[in-house]
């Protein structure tokens, strides 16, 4: 059994790494696995932190985001260990974390930060959170404000940016909260805060978001109740203070990373592959239910349930894409896989409409005017209203331009799948960054016949 290390030793200094990608020559086929969702899997480490006993993680994301989280967990107090692909963390108990000995630098990750501020919020220690470039540009008043209600307190930069400080109480009042825009990770960083508080925390969300937190509570021993609130909204209710008892996690395959082999399999010509053991929950499914609306050869077989989260396999080949209108409410089921979409899109035979996409001002970049930017310099024409991007599907040859991508993991991506298909190489301007969501994603593309070189 070994140590997972320190953040000096587990996370690499990125040099810049730009690549061109030029069509692949040959269809995609063959079997692959995506890593673990990454959305799970920085829960998986929170929780089990903060629970009694010993907990078993198999099938981790150990991309360079969760790799912080688990910095961050262990600089609290847990301590966690690797044995071979099984991560082994024993737990501190809900409010029985330790003050860090230094700021907690949670990297790229917004989710880490988010959910983090509000597990810290409910400790009577004082903390300081920072990130990399791109998270210090990245608002957190969104989550602060309402954590602030628990008797907690934020310090940070103009804006609400990082690096932050939280001083957090020990006396944590619940929180009632009506979200004003349908976010998981404020969901969640309430909920998180809740644990540790005395009485009724409540979420009211106008639209149902991921509900990785709520299943990973119940997982975890926690009576959390969930009801409808309004038209299609759902109330978020616990009781604290709580106690959490171990229990093993199987992390499933991640439904967001699957996006880009899926969507660059129904581009090329000739492509036919399988995806194993992908995440199925509901409400992160929302890109496949698109995809099949445009005409996509996607089926699902072989579906199971692991670790709580519906799980299957992917079959997908090479299909001719119409144009489509997504619907503001399904936004949140596939908030990060709009970038990749909108490339999809692009193919398409007519003009897409992606509605209420106001979410994706606040990632990484605004990836919304860096989606725009990425199709725009590669041929396609796009056009915003509002919050609405709306993608004309061409028959003109794409490609032959530079993405900026602002450091952000899936405007690279995105990026590499339109140049798979394009008729002009696409040059993209770093993806060291890649890494810190999907380790190993060039050489997954390339073991399908990508042949995407440096």
């Amino acid at each position: 059994m070994t140590g997972a290390g320190h953040p000096s030793k587990n996370i690499i200094m990125q040099v810049s790494r730009p690549l061109t990608v030029s069509a692949s020559p040959k269809g995609l086929s063959g079997r692959t696995r995506v890593p673990g969702d990454k959305s799970i899997s920085h829960r998986s480490l929170m929780l089990a932190a903060l629970a009694s006993g010993r907990t078993h993680v198999s099938g981790l994301l150990e991309g360079e985001d969760v790799l912080r989280t688990a910095d961050a967990m262990r600089a609290l107090g847990a301590i966690i260990t690797r044995d071979g692909a099984e991560w082994i963390i024993d737990g501190r108990g809900v409010g029985a974390l330790n003050e860090p000995a230094d700021v907690l630098d949670m990297g790229n990750s917004g989710t880490a930060a988010r959910l983090l501020s509000g597990i810290l919020s409910s400790h009577a220690f004082n903390s300081v959170m920072t990130g990399d470039a791109s998270l210090r540009s990245r608002p957190m008043r969104r989550v602060t404000t309402p954590l602030a209600a628990n008797g907690s307190e934020f310090l940070t930069r103009e804006g609400g940016r990082l690096p932050m400080a939280i001083r957090g109480t020990g006396e944590a009042r619940p929180i009632e909260y009506r979200l004003p825009v349908a976010s998981a990770q404020v969901k969640s960083a309430i909920l998180l805060a809740g644990l540790n508080a005395q009485g009724t925390t409540i979420v009211e969300e106008p639209v149902a978001t991921r509900d990785h937190t709520e299943n990973m509570l119940r997982h975890f021993g926690v009576d959390v109740d969930v009801s409808r609130f309004e038209a299609g909204g759902r109330r978020i209710t616990l009781t604290g203070p709580v106690r959490l008892t171990a229990r093993d996690v199987i992390v499933p395959g991640d439904p967001s990373s699957a996006a880009f082999p899926i969507v660059a399999a129904l581009l090329v010509p000739g492509s036919d592959i399988w995806i194993e053991g992908v995440g199925l929950n509901p409400l992160r499914t929302g890109l496949f239910t698109t995809l099949i609306e445009m005409g996509a050869s996607l089926s699902i077989e072989n579906e199971r349930v692991e670790g709580g989260e519906p799980v299957g396999d992917l079959h997908v080949r090479h299909s001719q894409l119409k144009a489509v209108e997504v619907p503001p409410e399904r936004a949140p089921s596939m908030i990060d896989e709009y970038p990749v979409l909108a490339v999809a899109c692009a193919f398409a035979e007519g003009s897409s409409r992606l509605r209420g996409l106001e979410e994706l001002r606040v990632k990484e970049s605004d990836r919304l005017a860096s989606t725009v930017a990425l199709l725009n310099v590669n041929g396609a024409e796009t056009e915003v209203i509002g919050d609405d991007l709306i993608v004309k599907g061409s028959h003109a040859p794409l490609g032959g331009g530079t993405v900026e991508t602002h450091m952000d993991h899936r405007l690279a991506m995105s990026a590499v799948v339109l140049g798979l298909a394009a008729a002009k190489p696409v040059k993209v301007d770093d993806t060291a960054f890649i890494e810190t969501s999907f380790p190993g994603f060039v050489d997954l593309m390339n073991a399908l016949g990508a042949g995407l070189t440096a």
